[in-house]
Formats: C-alpha cells, structure tokens, sequence
C-alpha cells in the first residue's frame, strides 16, 4: 500500500475515533442503533458490491451509467469551471462549502473538524465532477450510502483495485415500487474507467470523497438521534 493510501486509511481512523468520540456523548444505549443507521443493511450491501444500472450487467451498465468523464487534468478542470462560472477554483469550493455550511446549518466554531471536512468535501466534489450527476451539492446527502465499484474499502483490500472492473462511485436510495414497497436503486455519481489503468491521484481522490462523505452522513444520523432523545423527559438524565 502506498503512503497515500497509508495516509487515506489513518484518515479514515482519525474520522472514526472522533464520531466514536461524539457518538459516546450521547448516553442511553442508542450507540448500537446509530452504528446500524450509517450502515448499509445486508441487502443494500450486496447491491452495492454487485451494482447494477437499470437491471444491465455490470459491464455494459458501468458504460451506460457513465457521463464519460473527461480524462484531464486538475488544471483543465478548473480552468473550464472558471470559464463557465467566472469564479476560480478555490473561489467556487469556498462557496460551494458555504452553501453546505448553511444547509446543515452548522456552527463552524463548536465543529471545526466537521466543517474542514465539508470543505475538502466541495473541492473533491469540484475534482471529481461530481456536479455532473449532482447538480446541487446539498443534494448529495439524500442518499442513504455510499460506496466504489472496483476498488477495496474494507480494511482487508483497503484501496486495492479489482482488475476488469469499471471504476465508479455508486450511491444508493430507497423508492417504492409498483405496490409501494421501497427497493434500494444505485445511482452513479461517477464513471473513471477500468480500474487498473486508473491514475494513484484519481483513486486517491475517490477513495478520500467517499470517506468524507460517509462521515458528514455518520454526523447527519447522530443528529437524528439527538432530535428524538430531545423529546425524551426527563431531559437532564439524557446527557
């Protein structure tokens, strides 16, 4: 694994023990029950590690569901998005993460971490082309999960690429069906090409969006939480 990666897991650690932190915060026995909501269910798990796009096989969907994303540079990108905006880069994720700041409707000085991570969220967002799919980046939390096609996430493949495989970022929802009960639909948020000629940094960045974006959800659920125990009396014995 590279130092990149090395970088992506202890990351990922940092993230964990810090909701971990939070989440212990919160006394009456509801951790297990927050553990279970920012999960994927065992069926959303399979689909997710098998996605299929409008019932295609995974192949021939991967290339259905793409956008064909350019294969350019960072540069390229952000000179395109200051033709098309008149912002640059750095201007348009500052907004980008204002934006998202304001919809959640966070205090940035009682949650600096949460906040930094919205921040890098918005620029990985921009990288990543993510706003081709997902026109308005508040939009991206109405999801219930998400998770890659083509690259290990769990702590045994951790960043491991699956050769063959098409490389995307697959998120999932819940619609009903004919008869009204909810199926789990994947959407594809992002199509990079098979797997083993995709570029470190571009793995990297994909890898890091999907992390990030795990934790600004695990958050999201935990404040779930803290509206229903607020109806709870009596409410000095809750914290």
């Amino acid at each position: 694994m590279s130092d990149t990666l090395d970088r992506l897991k202890a990351l990922n650690d940092r993230l964990e023990k810090k909701l971990q932190a939070k989440t212990h915060s919160l006394r009456g026995g509801f951790d297990s029950e927050i553990a279970v909501a920012e999960r994927p269910s065992s069926q959303t798990d399979s689909v997710l590690r098998s996605p299929k796009v409008s019932g295609h096989p995974d192949e021939s969907a991967e290339k259905q569901a793409s956008v064909n994303v350019p294969k350019h540079s960072s540069s390229t990108t952000k000179d395109a998005l200051q033709e098309r905006t008149g912002l640059t880069a750095i201007e348009e994720e500052k907004l980008l993460h204002q934006r998202l700041v304001s919809f959640l409707q966070l205090n940035v000085e009682e949650e600096p971490v949460r906040s930094e991570n919205l921040r890098r969220l918005s620029e990985l967002y921009l990288e990543l082309d993510i706003e081709k799919k997902v026109r308005h980046i508040e939009d991206i939390f109405v999801y219930k999960a998400m998770n890659i096609s083509g690259i290990g996430l769990r702590e045994e493949d951790f960043g491991e690429v699956r050769e063959g495989k098409y490389v995307q970022v697959i998120a999932i929802t819940y619609e009903p069906d004919k008869n009204g009960k909810k199926k789990a639909k994947n959407v594809s948020l992002g199509y990079f090409g098979k797997a083993e000629t995709l570029a470190h940094n571009r793995k990297n960045e994909i890898i890091e969006f999907v992390l990030r974006w795990r934790y600004e959800k695990a958050f999201q659920n935990l404040e779930h939480y803290k509206l229903l125990l607020d109806k709870v009396k009596p409410i000095d014995s809750l914290y």
